[in-house]
């Protein structure tokens, strides 16, 4: 979530999930009142949803004080403090994305690639909490696991929410259409197969999140969900 500029007692961290580009981590903290505030930094892009405690947030983008159902917005390199002026304590679970993955994915959903946090901490609304919850349950899987896909549908809600505006649309070239297809051919020969999106974006020859983009746009469908049915379809006719 973060990197230190001090030293400071550190917070327990239990890694929950990772990808190329991104992990997910839930922090716990037990800094109570009077103790000292340090200085710290975002290491990527954070959205951290409030669990358990409240704590005040000072930054760039202002000073917030998060209470559980928050979600704390931290943009890449912006130093920042936390301090809990009233309670002891507090649990976070955090999505930490790098820069150029927040990049790749802000560039479809807010419009711009160089998009950042405008605030310190927005509430999470029902489709903002639902993607973070699913993003939470994630479980590791030798196929095309959907966890990809589910760290762009925290981000894209995150981003609409702040926003209130719809993912950004881009047209689909014809040649980006021809390569949908031929991936959704492969996916359909080799359902049985230890698929993962990173092989059928380089097939492409496109980024993989632009690949999940473009795939969903063509298809109405995740690979993963595309994945799914096939091998319900290859199950039933066995």
């Amino acid at each position: 979530m973060a990197q230190q500029t001090e030293a400071k007692p550190l917070p327990l961290v239990q890694p929950l999930a990772s990808g190329a580009g991104w992990s997910v981590n839930e922090f716990r903290c037990v800094a109570g009142p009077g103790e000292p505030v340090f200085e710290e930094r975002h290491d990527g892009f954070s959205i951290a949803a409030v669990v358990e405690g409240t704590f005040t947030y000072r930054g760039e983008t202002g000073r917030a004080v998060l209470t559980p159902g928050a979600l704390l917005l931290g943009n890449n390199g912006a130093c920042y403090a936390c301090g809990h002026d009233h309670s002891r304590g507090d649990l976070c679970v955090s999505l930490n994305v790098s820069a150029e993955v927040f990049a790749e994915v802000a560039a479809s959903a807010a419009g711009t690639g160089r998009y950042s946090f405008p605030s310190a901490m927005t509430v999470a609304a029902g489709e903002v909490l639902s993607a973070f919850m699913r993003l939470q349950l994630w479980s590791a899987s030798s196929d095309i696991s959907d966890s990809d896909e589910r760290v762009v549908k925290v981000i894209e809600s995150v981003l609409a929410h702040i926003s209130g505006l719809a993912p950004h649309q881009q047209m689909v070239s014809s040649r980006d259409v021809a390569r949908v297809k031929d991936a959704m051919t492969r996916i359909e020969d080799a359902s049985e197969a230890e698929l993962d999106l990173a092989s059928l974006a380089a097939a492409t020859g496109m980024s993989r999140y632009h690949f999940l983009r473009v795939f969903r746009r063509v298809s109405g469908v995740t690979p993963y969900q595309c994945l799914l049915a096939a091998r319900l379809r290859r199950a039933a006719f066995s």
